[in-house]
């Protein structure tokens, strides 16, 4: 592969091959919206009374994985963090970081999956930004995202609604992403097929059931730290705590089984595609009933209750008849998975 194959620091220098880098790779893709003069900072068209706004970075290793890339993991997680605030995603910002060294056409590759993704979620790309840095400065390609969200009519989404009896949900399998990265990176093949990523957006789960909205308290993406963070998240510091039932909670049996091999806690793994949510009792039956009729909630699950003991604790019901606290776990459980 010759030089001019790779990313040089020049692309990132500001000069002719920054414009040519830009011109070719930049917006031959994404030049048909606010991207097409280049502006340092796009005016974009606005007529409600207020927006939702998120970032995030991308740095996960490998770039590819079962079920995705970091490319359409990017736009899914922005995309994701807004829905699950109440919002329908409108625009988004992408930056890159690159090493230089860095194969174009892999960089071709994650900005077309950045691109399908964005078409999907029906999001458009607004601004962005490239930066190059030296061999050994980054690993290979980082991606920074911001997105501007629209409120959905009805959400207005808190903990401090939450009340005893309250039941939570999730909208399908746990610990995809989490496991098939890891498998993806260590080379863990799995009889019959591997884990493979769940990274999706979850906006239409989350839009179909807008009417029911009143009656929906809370809602995370689980990601880093799986279903075990975003229900401690919930709890801490509350006059209430959560009990799920082990039984209940979905799982893919490739998901489970490298688990179990690897002695990991799939409570503690993340998912790029899921919902978890907290609502009345009257309401669940009627979410997971809606949730299970599209492809994307299948597998959706009523898995516990809030209940007032142990307050601000976060409660197991396990398979043999004990129960566990679900605490967050120390250090590092899965690095570079996002």
């Amino acid at each position: 592969m010759s030089a001019e194959d790779r990313v040089q620091l020049a692309h990132g220098g500001g000069g002719r091959m920054m414009a040519e880098f830009i011109e070719r790779h930049i917006r031959a893709r994404f030049g048909e919206g606010p991207l097409r003069d280049l502006p340092d900072a796009s005016r974009l068209a606005w007529t409600g009374p207020e927006v939702v706004f998120t970032t995030d970075s991308y740095v996960v290793q490998p770039r590819r994985f079962p079920g995705g890339d970091i490319g359409s993991l990017a736009v899914h997680g922005t995309v994701n963090d807004l829905a699950v605030s109440g919002a329908r995603a409108r625009w988004l910002s992408l930056s890159l970081i690159l090493e230089e060294g860095l194969p174009l056409a892999e960089v071709d590759e994650v900005l077309s999956s950045v691109a399908v993704a964005a078409r999907a979620c029906g999001v458009g790309i607004a601004t962005g930004d490239t930066k190059v840095v030296g061999r050994g400065q980054c690993d290979g390609l980082f991606i920074n995202t911001a997105g501007i969200g629209e409120p959905i009519a009805g959400y207005a989404l808190s903990c401090e609604t939450i009340r005893p009896g309250d039941r939570v949900l999730v909208s399908g399998t746990i610990g995809d992403h989490g496991l098939a990265v890891l498998a993806a990176r260590e080379r863990i093949s799995v009889a019959g097929g591997g884990p493979v990523s769940d990274s999706a957006p979850v906006i239409g789960l989350v839009e179909t059931v807008a009417d029911l909205a009143g009656a929906v308290r809370w809602m995370r993406d689980p990601t880093r730290g799986g279903l075990a963070a975003v229900l401690n998240e919930c709890v801490t510091g509350r006059p209430w705590g959560i009990e799920i039932v082990e039984q209940r909670i979905p799982l893919a049996p490739a998901t489970g089984a490298l688990a179990e091999l690897l002695g990991v806690d799939v409570l503690h793994v993340a998912c790029e595609g899921r919902v978890v949510a907290v609502c009345a009792a009257e309401v669940a039956e009627e979410i997971v009933r809606r949730w299970r009729a599209r492809a994307d909630g299948r597998q959706a699950a009523d898995i516990g209750v809030v209940v007032e003991r142990p307050a601000g604790a976060v409660v197991l019901a396990t398979r043999v008849g004990g129960r566990r606290l679900v605490d967050l776990p120390r250090g590092e459980l899965l690095p570079r998975i996002c």
